[in-house]
């Protein structure tokens, strides 16, 4: 892509008025700027100028560093990219103008060539989401999971001794009992089973052994949940598939994402209930998503993105910012560990979860690093060792 400044893009490219330069850009969600080395844009299209607030002839007219504050990190990327000649990617980078409010964005600044005059140019797509935020959120996720660690070491400890015991004379009890006792003894023996559940699912969070690392068809594995779904829980809906083919193998473990994704499709069958639904698989390939490793100057990309989508009424509001905290549930019955354990596993595996929910759409999206080996092969996934719930 060579954008010249003398013809620009759906003016003077062929193939302008259908399926042209221009009308591929301006079909685009996100802004798209190209700027010359002299901070001026000599493209933008409609996603940009809606996101500046502006219109092309305003943007094109002036330097961007008017539209920006000043010592704004887009403008530091941009002379970096003029300078180095080398794409580069920054994540959640804040930008605030009168004009247009405050917005976290990911830019990625890549170099186009020079222009007939030989004045380099760079082109700059702005993806505006609230990833960087979600991320936070998924840090204190994480932090309290690891507090639930402290207490379910405490609770194995303190909590099933005892049970064994009070457990064993309820049994002894039943022997001389009388029939109509007999009631309170078995209702002792279930409440005790019940509490020992309860604390063998928080003993799952005390387990911080390194995750066991291959490569893994996620759609193999998309494909075994869908099957225990549709024989079970999910018998009555439709569950249907929007994979991308070409997608690299993952870098983790077979059997914990097994565990991942069949808890969430397990939660879509529950909020959608009993009424006509779908539930939505879907895989794609982002290459810009890239996070920061603490205490180093690394960034490690999380290119693979798995959803579950489906048609329930959403998420509510009061419980959103804390949906994968312990002990958060939507149902009555429910222990709310269900999702705290899958932000574990998923946070162990160095990805991310987030969920953007509205009326008829929650959408879970799990982001994963790649395995950059040879594809593995498929086969077979064994049965999930336990259940989880939300």
């Amino acid at each position: 892509m060579n954008v010249k400044t003398a013809a620009k893009p759906g003016k003077g490219w062929p193939g302008a008025g259908g399926s042209g330069p221009e009308s591929i850009l301006n079909a685009l969600p996100h802004p798209v700027l190209v700027v010359a080395a002299d901070g001026k844009c000599h493209y933008t299209n409609d996603a940009a100028q809606q996101f500046f607030q502006s219109s092309d002839a305003v943007l094109t007219r002036r330097p961007l560093s008017e539209f920006v504050p000043f010592g704004s990190p887009l403008l530091t990327l941009i002379d970096q990219v003029m300078e180095n000649a080398a794409s580069v990617n920054e994540y959640g980078v804040d930008l605030a103008s009168p004009r247009f409010g405050e917005k976290s964005v990911d830019i990625q600044v890549t170099p186009i060539g020079d222009t007939e005059e030989g004045e380099r140019q760079v082109l700059v797509i702005l993806q505006e989401r609230t990833m960087a935020h979600k991320m936070d959120r998924q840090l204190t996720h994480r932090g309290a999971a690891r507090s639930v660690v402290g207490m379910a070491a405490v609770l194995a400890h303190e909590i099933k001794n005892p049970l064994s015991g009070i457990r064993g004379a309820a049994q002894l009890l039943e022997l001389t009992a009388e029939p109509d006792e007999r009631t309170l003894t078995t209702l002792i023996c279930d409440e005790v089973d019940r509490i020992r559940q309860l604390v063998d699912r928080m003993e799952i969070f005390s387990d911080e052994r390194p995750v066991p690392r291959e490569a893994v068809n996620i759609h193999a594995v998309l494909g075994y949940v869908r099957q225990l779904a549709e024989k079970g829980f999910a018998r009555n809906l439709k569950i249907a598939e929007e994979y991308d083919p070409s997608l690299p193998p993952v870098l983790g473990d077979r059997n914990q994402l097994v565990q991942v994704f069949l808890n969430l499709v397990k939660n879509a069958a529950e909020a959608i209930g009993t009424h006509d639904g779908e539930i939505i698989l879907t895989t794609a390939y982002r290459p810009g998503v890239r996070i920061s490793v603490p205490g180093t100057k690394e960034r490690v990309g999380l290119p693979l993105e798995i959803c579950v989508i489906d048609n329930g009424p959403g998420v509510s509001e009061d419980i959103k910012a804390h949906l994968f905290d312990p002990f958060v549930t939507t149902k009555s019955s429910g222990t709310g560990l269900g999702l705290a354990l899958v932000a574990k596993i998923v946070g162990d595996h160095g990805g991310i979860i987030e969920c953007d929910s509205g009326p008829r759409r929650t959408v879970f999206r799990v982001l994963l690093p790649m395995h950059s080996g040879p594809a593995p092969e498929d086969k077979a996934v064994p049965a999930p060792q336990f259940q989880l719930n939300r």
